[in-house]
């Protein structure tokens, strides 16, 4: 694992925020666009270290990042990143935050270095130290090499990592992704993966991931957020609301289902017959994998091979899709 660069290990810029204060604070925020409501009425505070931004096309995902980096007004309701008001002190927050877009926003003919380092001026950095930055967070980013090539010549890998570089050349308390792997061939994206779990892991900064691909938040982040219609229908821990729902198993039997099959009705267990000595089991509140060996013992029967399963993220998604209720 490579040592983070010097932006990610110093915040020259901005203050530390204060240790107990939400990452991101929605106060009922609303955006419309003309007649059109896009987000409606957020509310919540999200303290999560890496947070995934989840949602079908048109939830809103996008306009949620927009509107905190003071893209747009909101039109009703307010949001506070470490404290600051995203409307009364939009500038303090540019020196918090840093942000990859999903789509190229490069200068013609200009090299990563010198993008690079303008985006670190336009943060706050004053003209030599965001050189030397610059130089830093291509390097960490595996552009060293290639720093003074100009970035139309780049490969659609290399524009995404120079994208990554801009957004952390800062050294940024928070770090907005949207859709960071878009398009990457394996390799390129197994690259993203490992430098987004490095910033997570070092705790010198906080990552809002927005991705359509639900395995990318799924190993990188542990809580999601997740967006319908402009509305969030669920903010969670992740390994806590894997482990809040329903248990399903996969048995193999030998000997006679029939009583073992019904002392497992007689627990409240959900059960369905998938084949010859094979079942599904849904194991309710109260039940555990003990009680299922002490029936099997109890009506003669052998467990041959039990599969043990907790919901994904796409099982938390889809349920999702289908809750009717919005907010935290």
């Amino acid at each position: 694992m490579s040592a983070l660069p010097a932006p990610l290990q110093e915040q020259t810029i901005q203050e530390q925020p204060v240790n107990d204060a939400p990452v991101i604070d929605l106060h009922s925020l609303s955006v419309t666009f003309g007649r059109r409501q896009i987000l409606k009425n957020l509310r919540g505070d999200l303290r999560g270290r890496a947070i995934g931004l989840l949602g079908p096309n048109g939830a809103g995902k996008t306009t949620l990042i927009h509107t905190l980096l003071g893209f747009h007004y909101p039109s009703a309701g307010t949001a506070q990143i470490f404290g600051h008001d995203i409307v009364t002190e939009a500038k303090e927050i540019k020196a918090l935050v840093g942000y990859m877009p999903e789509r190229d926003s490069f200068i013609s003919k200009m090299s990563a270095v010198h993008f690079v380092r303008l985006m670190a001026e336009l943060s706050g950095l004053p003209p030599e130290a965001a050189l030397e930055r610059a130089h830093e967070a291509l390097f960490y980013v595996g552009l060293g090499e290639a720093r003074y090539r100009r970035l139309e010549t780049y490969s659609l890998g290399m524009k995404q990592l120079a994208k990554l570089a801009q957004a952390i050349v800062h050294g940024p308390r928070l770090i907005f992704l949207d859709e960071p792997t878009n398009g990457l061939d394996p390799p390129a994206r197994l690259r993203m993966i490992k430098l987004i779990r490095e910033i997570r892991d070092s705790g010198k900064a906080n990552i809002v991931l927005s991705s359509h691909l639900l395995l990318d938040v799924e190993e990188c982040c542990d809580e999601i957020l997740i967006l319908r219609d402009g509305q969030i229908v669920v903010y969670c821990n992740l390994e806590e609301e894997r482990k809040s729902n329903r248990k399903f198993l996969m048995l193999e039997t030998r000997g006679d289902q029939t009583r073992f099959v019904e002392a497992l009705g007689n627990l409240g267990c959900e059960y369905a017959l998938t084949g010859d000595h094979r079942l599904k089991v849904v194991l309710q509140n109260g039940v555990e994998v003990r009680d299922l060996y002490r029936l099997a013992a109890q009506e003669q029967v052998q467990l041959r091979r039990l599969s043990y399963k907790r919901d994904s993220l796409e099982d938390i998604f889809l349920k999702a899709m289908e809750n009717t209720n919005g907010g935290l």
